[in-house]
């Protein structure tokens, strides 16, 4: 009797033993398919995620091929017990061969490009101009130039062709495939409000770069936001990431440009900029050089390249389509600043597509040598005055200025001013009542 107990007592350790092997080598197993499929997934993460999405067959097969793999790893421990090392050689070889199984269903993935089209033969959204040709290699160019020949399309039009003759900038014949739709309404608020001549303010977010900040102020109550980028150091990106943080904020995103450049204006459209002010327009060139940049053909010379602006989570889904439509909801604002641009205000209002033209207070003193009040400087307040009235466009001025007859959009103060606004105006009569101790730096100076 004692021998039997002691001979199954010596079993129950070899038992213990081996469902311990077991257990560990169904840990080690699960980890080793875990890293297989990471290191997979991980050369292309994005597309595979697209792929899976598009292809539910796909991922079934991978499901059923890491269940059949999993059920194996985690059979009962007596089983594996009972069938020995043999047994336990054969389970790994399976969970490598399943292993091996799961990595090539998924490979085949990577090859999907994100472009491939929907059931249709739609192509999926996207604010990338280029990708509009989903079936690579099938599509067939009938009016090509033949190949290695000179097709002679700089002096001859193309069966159906619209513009005959030698190719000149100055006589084409715009088409019709960026046309809004008819009887298209207005999206913009901004635009909508500046149509019945109501007035409108922009709160400036002057210094800020924080998302935070800038969400405060657009949800604040202004009509837009005046994103400073004339006598601010931020860069681009930064202005993007605050933009992108709240796109649909009760103020639409505007910016004040560094100048009328193409560089700046093209970056400012194409995050999403929906109220445009360019300062120190001199001449009617410099003001026609911004209304290029800022609008796409016919009226101007925008570049079509993409960007945050034709993503859904901006414009990308207004009615009509952005492209289609931008021109007539953009805003652009030109400051009158200098004694130059004064003398040629009434051009400058007059040029199509500026919205409003913009008296600006400071360096109209800053280039006369006048200050508010004096009758030099007031005289070219009403120069300008008088060329928006002339043209039938918008006058601005700062927010100081809203009692001033015809002024009608406006500039307002910055986010530390709206800050020192806001407490002052919450605290009431508890402002300004802090403690004075007799001693420290907080006690009065004497």
């Amino acid at each position: 009797g004692k021998l039997r107990n002691a001979e199954r007592t010596n079993s129950s350790v070899v038992d213990m033993r081996t469902i311990g092997r077991g257990v560990l080598g169904s840990i080690g197993g699960l980890a080793l398919q875990a890293a297989i499929v990471i290191a997979v997934l991980s050369t292309s993460a994005a597309p595979i995620v697209r792929s899976i999405i598009r292809k539910k067959s796909s991922i079934r097969t991978i499901c059923n091929n890491f269940l059949a793999a999993t059920l194996i790893q985690l059979q009962p421990t007596s089983i594996l017990v009972r069938k020995g090392k043999g047994a336990e050689m054969n389970r790994r070889r399976t969970l490598l061969l399943l292993s091996a199984a799961l990595a090539f269903a998924v490979l085949p993935l990577q090859g999907q490009q994100p472009g491939t089209p929907r059931q249709g033969g739609q192509a999926p959204a996207t604010a990338d101009p280029y990708a509009n040709n989903p079936n690579a290699g099938t599509v067939k160019f009938p009016l090509a130039a033949p190949a290695g020949k000179d097709s002679g399309a700089i002096d001859h039009a193309l069966p159906g062709g619209v513009n005959e003759g030698r190719i000149d900038e100055k006589t084409w014949k715009y088409g019709h495939t960026f046309d809004a739709p008819p009887n298209n309404e207005i999206w913009n608020p901004v635009k909508v409000k500046m149509m019945r001549g109501e007035k409108i303010t922009g709160g400036t977010v002057f210094a800020s770069s924080d998302p935070s900040t800038y969400c405060a102020m657009a949800n604040a109550g202004y009509d837009f936001i005046w994103t400073e980028m004339q006598h601010n150091s931020r860069d681009w990106d930064n202005v993007a990431k605050m933009w992108q943080a709240c796109p649909h904020a009760k103020a639409i995103p505007g910016v004040r440009v560094a100048y009328a450049d193409e560089r700046e204006i093209q970056h400012a459209m194409d995050a999403g900029a929906l109220v445009i002010v360019v300062p120190t327009v001199r001449t009617v060139e410099e003001g026609k050089a911004a209304r290029d940049w800022t609008y796409f053909p016919p009226l101007g010379k925008r570049s079509q390249g993409g960007g945050a602006a034709f993503s859904p989570e901006f414009w990308g889904s207004v009615p009509g389509g952005y492209r289609n439509t931008i021109n007539d909801n953009v805003v652009l604002i030109e400051m009158i600043e200098t004694i130059g641009g004064a003398a040629q205000a009434y051009e400058i209002a007059e040029i199509p597509g500026v919205a409003a033209v913009f008296a600006a207070s400071g360096d109209l003193g800053n280039f006369s040598g006048y200050k508010q009040g004096e009758p030099d400087y007031e005289r070219l307040i009403n120069v300008v005055h008088d060329a928006a009235l002339a043209a039938g466009k918008r006058l601005c001025g700062p927010f100081a200025w809203r009692d001033r007859p015809d002024f009608t959009c406006f500039q307002a103060g910055s986010e530390t001013a709206a800050i020192a606004r806001g407490v002052a105006a919450e605290l009431g009569n508890l402002k300004d009542t802090q403690g004075k101790p007799e001693v420290g730096p907080y006690a009065p100076r004497k």
